[in-house]
């Protein structure tokens, strides 16, 4: 093989690593959509659940093993925090998925361009090769 092969089957393969790296940290990403949307499902069946009560019903938090009595305002202010800061995750996450897409389409881009050069680069190879 010669020197320019070498070259660009090392670079074809560093591409190939860093381009498994982006698929693992896009996959993780959308693991973590996946999370954040069940999360946030939960959190709207509860927050509809405690619209249904009324100032006199009783709330209770778990905390631990424990059931602690808490005001139904009290709750409904949690519940909305929580929607509120799980909103905002899925909102980083999807930038970080179209992030992560656009960065595994250029690898991708890459990859067939440094394929091409390796093929065109083994063909020259063979061509100057000595007859025998």
């Amino acid at each position: 093989m010669t020197n320019m092969t070498e070259e660009i089957q090392k670079k074809l393969k560093t591409e190939i690593d860093k381009y498994k790296h982006a698929q693992r940290d896009y996959h993780k990403a959308l693991n973590l959509r996946q999370q954040l949307d069940g999360q946030l499902n939960e959190n709207i069946a509860v927050m509809e659940e405690l619209h249904l009560l009324k100032t006199a019903d009783n709330v209770f938090k778990l905390i631990g093993p424990v059931l602690i009595k808490q005001d139904l305002d009290e709750a409904k202010q949690n519940v909305t925090k929580r929607m509120e800061y799980i909103s905002s995750e899925l909102k980083r996450v999807e930038e970080l998925i179209t992030t992560l897409d656009k960065e595994q389409d250029a690898h991708r881009e890459t990859l067939e361009k440094y394929q091409q050069m390796f093929q065109q680069a083994q063909m020259k190879a063979s061509l100057n090769q000595p007859k025998a």
